[in-house]
């Protein structure tokens, strides 16, 4: 039987011309002044793959020229970068799509990495895509793990497919630079290393406001939005549908009152409208790493799993002794979250209660 043949207009081998990009980039996500806690993740996460290629770290600032922006490029170094890329101008003083767009393909067109990766954010999933398509070339998003192909240096990015039930890996092959985008808080935060040097590369583009036609009226961080802050918690109770019915999610937001946490659910519960989307938790919510998560009734399924298994410490709650959230959780209680949820509420309040007389 002869071999299968490939599809034909695909391209498996990269052409000549790209060979010539390398290194590993980071577009740094920044918002007057305030770097988003990704960027740094994924400068970790630079380090490891350009030390496979034996390539540099580059880190791409942009934004208005000002003592913020060398702080932000001091930081990048010592998170990892070898070179920060210092793309000022007033017109990216916020972010906006186009023009941001405009200079970063600009800017990759010039010193050629190969690859790319920004945080799975608002913005991050914006500007992604809009390079990417400017560019002609592959984006995977949300990645859960990226790795290095040595045999043809791709990039492999591992990501959730078919609504969280498979993951998959995908490569780049003929097509450079190679992006990804990653959800924050799945990659670890590196240590600083404030003995790093590196170097800067300032880059003046040249903007004019008059082209651009959408405008800032106002800004508002995230801090200060009235939505829940998963992904940055250090302590998550989270609750599933073993919990029977929406009232007796309140006994999920006691126990996270208690201990001063935020509250999580699965997909189900916000498709049957307990709570808003900003409370889901898993691929199609959030990513969240805290110290401590607590899973109420909830049985493990991939899709949730893969947002929240990278957390320190799990607790998992539930009846059925062979729930798959066992398989993974590092403390086990089987039995009602109904029962045990105002039990855990009740002994947390009393020990915290004691420990704040005692200090």
């Amino acid at each position: 039987m002869s071999e299968p043949s490939k599809p034909q207009g695909r391209k498996f081998q990269l052409p000549e011309h790209l060979k010539v990009y390398k290194n590993v980039w980071v577009i740094v996500e920044q918002e007057r002044g305030v770097v988003h806690s990704v960027s740094l993740e994924l400068l970790g996460e630079a380090r490891k793959l350009a030390d496979k290629l034996g390539v540099e770290v580059g880190a791409v600032v942009l934004g208005a020229e000002g003592p913020d922006l060398n702080r932000i490029c001091g930081d990048a170094i010592g998170y990892g970068a070898d070179i920060v890329y210092k793309v000022t101008d007033p017109v990216l003083t916020d972010y906006r799509t186009d023009p941001y767009c405009r200079v970063m393909t600009d800017v990759v067109n010039a010193f050629k990495p190969e690859i790319v990766l920004l945080g799975a954010t608002t913005l991050g999933r914006d500007l992604a895509g809009a390079i990417a398509t400017t560019l002609v070339t592959g984006l995977t998003a949300d990645c859960t793990e990226l790795d290095i192909y040595m045999d043809n240096r791709s990039l492999a990015a591992t990501r959730p497919t078919f609504g969280g039930t498979l993951l998959c890996t995908i490569q780049t092959l003929a097509y450079r630079p190679q992006m990804a985008t990653v959800r924050p808080r799945v990659m670890a935060m590196p240590e600083r290393d404030d003995s790093r040097t590196g170097r800067v590369q300032e880059v003046f583009p040249n903007l004019q406001e008059e082209s651009v036609v959408t405008k800032v009226l106002n800004f508002i961080a995230d801090r200060e939005q009235n939505e829940a802050q998963l992904a940055f918690a250090d302590v998550i109770v989270s609750g599933g549908k073993g919990l029977g019915k929406p009232e007796n999610l309140k006994l999920v937001f006691d126990l996270a009152k208690v201990l001063g946490a935020e509250v999580g659910v699965t997909r189900p519960l916000v498709q049957a409208g307990w709570v808003g989307n900003d409370r889901q938790v898993g691929q199609t919510g959030k990513t969240v790493r805290p110290k401590l998560y607590i899973a109420a009734g909830i049985s493990g399924a991939i899709q949730h799993r893969v947002g929240m298994e990278k957390s320190d410490l799990i607790l998992a709650i539930n009846t059925d002794p062979n729930a798959t959230i066992f398989d993974f959780a590092h403390l086990g209680l089987v039995g009602d979250a109904l029962t045990i949820l105002p039990a855990l509420t009740d002994a947390f309040g009393r020990r915290l209660s004691v420990n704040r007389m005692a200090g």
